[in-house]
């Protein structure tokens, strides 16, 4: 993130859950690990109910943010506003389209979440999947790589990785994560019936939790032995794929 500007502040309780009252997007919650009380438990209450992001730091990391009063509680406002997962999916349905929606399970960099997206609203994808957790948060840096595609595209924020994985599966879609060695090729699986893909960390790849529930494991074939591709490159050829065999399903 060398060079990205940081997100505004909220600092101190009160205004923090009064930008929450007010319906400020929040990006990510920091609370000092030794706070407590009512407004603390307050905070943490909506932070579940919306999806936020909590980090309980120790004091010196709400000092580096600010010298002013914190009380245990600093907040990052967001850029951009989240939906929820099943409205999104339910929104999709509603208006005729096949969901294709892309899960990061891991994907931190931020420069490559805006790549994602930029890539996924270009082939055609309606959503991109969050987890709350090791996820990037969603700075200026991310949304001018995304060249605008951030505020375009449905941007789902969900709790954990297996979490969205059930709700898309129960919405019909099928899950399909990708690996280097992935048992399908990616130009043979059916990806013009409702789908999300699953892209993990370019170290350490898709998450147990995915391979145990995806319903395929999929791989892009590589023309030489050197098989790594960077997360937002790899994720934009998967995407043409689909809208390439979409784009056929039509004819």
């Amino acid at each position: 993130m060398r060079g990205a500007k940081p997100l505004p502040l909220i600092i101190g309780r009160k205004p923090l859950l009064e930008a929450l009252d007010q319906g400020t997007a929040v990006e990510k919650i920091f609370l000092l690990r030794t706070a407590t009380g009512d407004e603390i438990n307050k905070i943490k209450k909506i932070a579940r109910e919306r999806n936020i992001p909590i980090s309980q730091v120790p004091v010196e990391k709400l000092n580096s943010f600010t010298k002013a009063q914190h009380q245990g509680v600093v907040a990052w406002t967001g850029l951009i506003n989240y939906i929820d997962l099943q409205t999104a999916i339910t929104y999709v349905v509603d208006e005729g389209q096949v969901p294709l929606f892309v899960l990061l399970d891991g994907v931190t960099d931020v420069r490559n979440v805006g790549a994602i997206a930029r890539s996924a609203l270009c082939c055609g994808a309606q959503g991109l999947i969050l987890p709350t957790s090791q996820s990037a948060s969603l700075t200026e840096e991310a949304i001018k790589t995304s060249a605008g595609a951030l505020h375009k595209i449905m941007l789902c924020r969900i709790p954990s990785v297996p979490q969205a994985v059930d709700i898309l599966r129960l919405n019909g879609i099928q899950v399909l994560g990708t690996q280097m060695k992935g048992s399908i090729p990616i130009y043979e699986t059916d990806l013009s019936i409702p789908s999300c893909i699953v892209m993990g960390a370019e170290d350490t790849g898709i998450s147990k939790d995915v391979i145990k529930r995806a319903d395929h494991l999929v791989r892009i074939p590589m023309a030489a032995s050197f098989d790594s591709l960077n997360v937002s490159v790899a994720t934009g050829m998967i995407l043409y794929e689909a809208l390439r065999q979409r784009i056929m399903a039509t004819k």
